[in-house]
Formats: C-alpha cells, structure tokens, sequence
C-alpha cells in the first residue's frame, strides 16, 4: 500500500526543512555564544523551536494518516489540532525565556560582535523565508502546517530583526540594539502564534471552526425546500481542515423514502457552501415549534424531488 501524493510530498518537505533548520541552529548558537549576542542565541533557540515544530507536524502529518478503528471511530485527524496547540505554547514559553534575558541585558549591556550578527542573520533570513514559501500552500488548508510556517515565518522576521539591529550596533556603537531588538522580536512571534493558539484550543474544545456561522448555517438549512426547522446544531472539527456537523431537522408529516434526496440536497449544501464533510443528520417527521425563528407552516403541497 503506497501513501497518496498529497501527504508524501508534505511528509518530503518536512523531513529536508527540519534538517536543514537543526543544521542552522549549531551554526548560529556557536556564531550567537563567539559575537555575545542575545539576539542571535535566542534566535537560534527559536529556530530550534522551528525545528521541533517541523518534526512535530511530521509527527502529525503521518498519525492523520493512520485509518480509524474500533477505539478511534474518527481516526487520528485531531493530532494535527493537537500538534499546533503545541507549537504556539511552545512559541509563548521561549517568549518569556527572551523577555527576562533581554530585560537583564538592559540594565547591563554586553559587547556584541555586529558583523557576525550581520553575515549569520542574513542566511537565517533567507533559509526561514525559502522553508516558509515552499510550506505555504500546504499550510492555507491544515492547522497544523500552518503553525510550522508561523514557526518559520516568525524566525524570519526575528532574522530580518537581528540585521537591523546589527547595522544600528555597527552605526551607533551602542549595544543596547541587541537586547531591544529581542524584545521587539518577542512581541512579534506573541502576536503570529496568538491565532493558532486560539484556534487550536478552539478546536480541542469542540468549538465551531472559524470561518463557519452556526447561525448562517442554521439559516441556509431552514431555506431548503421541504425543511421546516432546524434543531440541536452542533458544529466542530474532525481534523484541522475537517469540519463536522450534527442537527436535527423537521420535515413534517411525510414518507420515509422522500427524504433520501433531501438528504443529498442538505450534504451538497454543507459541503459546497461551508466545507463541511461529515454530517449526521436526524429527521424529526412533526411540525416544528411556532416559536422556532426558522419554522415555516409545514403545506401538504410541500413536494420534494
């Protein structure tokens, strides 16, 4: 059994991006400890950090894979969610770990050599920048991708960051550039892990995915010919870019066997208008509640097709 293009590709560009990520780490920890420089050593922890989240998402990526069995009915599509829970907590901890070495550096500058943060920032920019373009496409359609290019993403403006700082070190002659641009690079990774952070712990919550209206949804489903309310919605997510569905709908008093198309018009609607894979349907053969805001007069012209 051989595995589909799709993931073995993704699998490829994890394994070539996070070695040549842990390969950059020994070089800019040793260049990062031989110039003194803060920036640099936490940059070099950061792309450290790239690399686990490179891994990890490799770690998902091919637990997704694995098919469902009596004990995970579902499957392993959540490890994705998962996995970037994990990035961006890892990302928020190595924050603080900046913020209190910058804060100390402040009061007590260090000398730092500018030219090697120069030369060693400029290759991180372009190894960070290469990953994250060549992730791209693969992390607009999975959580968990996506948070390893925020990873790289990040290390590439934290880069772009340290070659500003070293030219205003070379410039002013003042060290104080190092710790400061740390802190600004801090604020920046806070501020790109925030949202997967939000949403991946949206999701292990079993909380409606973003981009989904449940009202929206309700309303598109009451507006389906032959459909006279819509109760108990639930909204959540299988895997990162697997959202599911459950609700009860009322169809009034009418046959069992008309509502095989029904039920084909309700699973092209979810899918083609909200990319909702997975629904569990349940009809309620009664007139909905009056006080239902989606409950219309159930017509004994009412036909289905």
């Amino acid at each position: 059994m051989h595995d589909h293009a799709p993931g073995a590709s993704v699998s490829r560009k994890l394994i070539v991006s996070s070695s040549a990520t842990f390969a950059f780490v020994l070089v800019e920890l040793s260049v990062g400890i031989l110039a003194n420089s803060l920036a640099l050593i936490g940059d070099a922890l950061h792309n450290f950090t790239d690399t686990l989240a490179l891994l990890l998402a490799l770690f998902a990526v091919r637990l997704e894979r694995r098919p469902a069995n009596a004990v995970k009915s579902y499957g392993y599509q959540r490890a994705g969610v998962v996995a970037a829970f994990v990035n961006a907590g890892t990302l928020a901890a190595f924050t603080v770990f900046i913020f209190i070495e910058a804060i100390a550096r402040l009061r007590v500058p260090k000398p730092v050599n500018a030219q090697w943060m120069l030369f060693t920032a400029i290759i991180a920019v372009a190894l960070n920048a290469g990953i994250t373009a060549w992730l791209r496409r693969e992390g607009r359609s999975d959580l968990n991708i996506h948070s390893a290019v925020l990873h790289m993403l990040g290390d590439a403006f934290s880069s772009a960051g340290i070659i500003v700082a070293s030219i205003l070190i070379r410039t002013t002659g003042m060290a104080f550039w190092d710790p400061a641009m740390s802190m600004v690079i801090g604020v920046l990774i806070l501020w790109s892990s925030w949202g997967v952070f939000h949403e991946a712990l949206n999701l292990l919550l079993e909380g409606t995915p973003s981009g989904i209206d449940p009202m929206s949804v309700t309303r598109s489903l009451a507006a389906i010919d032959g459909v006279y309310g819509v109760h108990h919605l639930h909204i959540w997510a299988l895997g990162a870019s697997r959202a599911a569905l459950s609700c009860h709908l009322m169809v009034g008093d009418i046959p069992v066997k008309t509502t095989g198309s029904l039920l084909d018009r309700v699973n092209h609607m979810l899918e083609h208008d909200y990319r909702i894979v997975h629904s569990t349907i349940q009809f309620e053969f009664a007139n909905c509640d009056e006080n239902d805001p989606y409950c219309v007069p159930y017509s004994e012209s009412a036909h289905f097709e």
